[in-house]
């Protein structure tokens, strides 16, 4: 006779993935090693305890910064809803969508560095933005529509690398492992989709030439490797320096919002009556009457989105449970 096991119930992915975290957040040779003590012993039974409630405590941050993207739709207070899974033409991954309240108080911020890795994912970063200025002609001359096009279309066709890299590794690593990934994966698929449709939609004002394809090729080819490369030695500063590239995207948008979108006298002004493409009122489920400054907007809020994700990421272990429900 053939006899049935039973199956303890498992909630749907989402449900319970984001509950807890655990302790081991931070690194803690760095909180051990550190004048955390003010010169005592850091191997007491007195100083463990402490460092355990200050890892505590930090776990309980970043659970609560994550809780406000990870509450339910209907709440007042969650600056977004979350579209579902598109069967149709596009076949979207779930992702956020902006209300209108929030996307206009985005504010760029930066994460202080601690420690030599965070320092180099910073320097990292600024030395990828002095290339990207460079060629895109942000810092010659005066700013042109076709000028920030160029910015645009160079970074997102960058910013898309990282989270499908990231998730590849982390796929293979649990087929390796034979273990749970703890749901990391598809927060990570969702963000470089994210940044694909950002390139795509902006595409729409755009034909790239030769010389520009050649660039993305050749970035794309750099990038690619030294990010698979740096991601298998230490996921944590890889997360890291993506929150510093998001925080420079987050820069970039604010300027052309407050800067060169000004209806009066701002250089790209004509972007603030010129209809939003088809492929972004879709993708946001945007009003059809959106302008493209309400476009640079969403997009904004979307890199800030990115960039407090990959910082938080950098904050815990990589073995640590996803506190982002999919599409938050």
């Amino acid at each position: 006779m053939m006899l049935l096991r039973a199956t303890p119930f498992r909630p749907p992915i989402g449900l319970n993935r984001c509950v807890s975290i655990p302790r081991n957040v931070m690194l803690q040779k760095r909180a051990y090693s550190e004048a955390v003590f003010k010169g005592k012993d850091a191997g007491t039974k007195e100083d463990k305890a402490r460092v355990q409630e200050a890892l505590s405590k930090k776990t309980e941050d970043i659970r609560e910064h994550a809780k406000g993207f990870t509450d339910a739709a209907t709440q007042e207070n969650t600056p977004h809803s979350v579209a579902s899974v598109d069967f149709g033409e596009n076949y979207n991954l779930p992702h956020p969508l902006w209300r209108n309240e929030y996307i206009w108080r985005v504010k760029v911020t930066h994460k202080p560095t601690e420690g030599l890795s965070d320092r180099l994912a910073l320097l990292t970063i600024k030395a990828i933005r002095f290339n990207f200025d460079w060629m895109s002609g942000w810092s010659t001359g005066k700013v042109t529509t076709d000028k920030a096009l160029n910015r645009i279309c160079f970074l997102e066709s960058v910013a898309g690398v990282p989270g499908s890299v990231a998730a590849i590794l982390r796929h293979l690593s649990s087929l390796r492992r034979m273990k749970r990934d703890h749901g990391w994966i598809h927060t990570l698929l969702e963000e470089a989709e994210n940044e694909r449709m950002h390139l795509l939609t902006y595409l729409k004002l755009k034909d790239p030439g030769l010389f520009f394809r050649s660039c993305v090729w050749l970035t794309q080819g750099i990038f690619f490797n030294f990010f698979f490369a740096a991601y298998l030695v230490n996921p944590t500063f890889c997360h890291r320096l993506v929150g510093y590239l998001e925080e420079e995207a987050v820069s970039t948008y604010t300027h052309i919002l407050h800067e060169l979108l000004q209806i009066d006298h701002g250089e790209l002004k004509n972007w603030a009556t010129l209809p939003a493409p088809d492929i972004a009122i879709d993708y946001w489920k945007m009003d059809p009457a959106s302008t493209m400054r309400d476009v640079v907007a969403v997009t904004r809020a979307d890199e800030a989105h990115h960039r407090e994700v990959n910082h938080a990421f950098a904050n815990l272990n990589p073995s640590d449970s996803n506190p982002y429900k999919p599409g938050h």
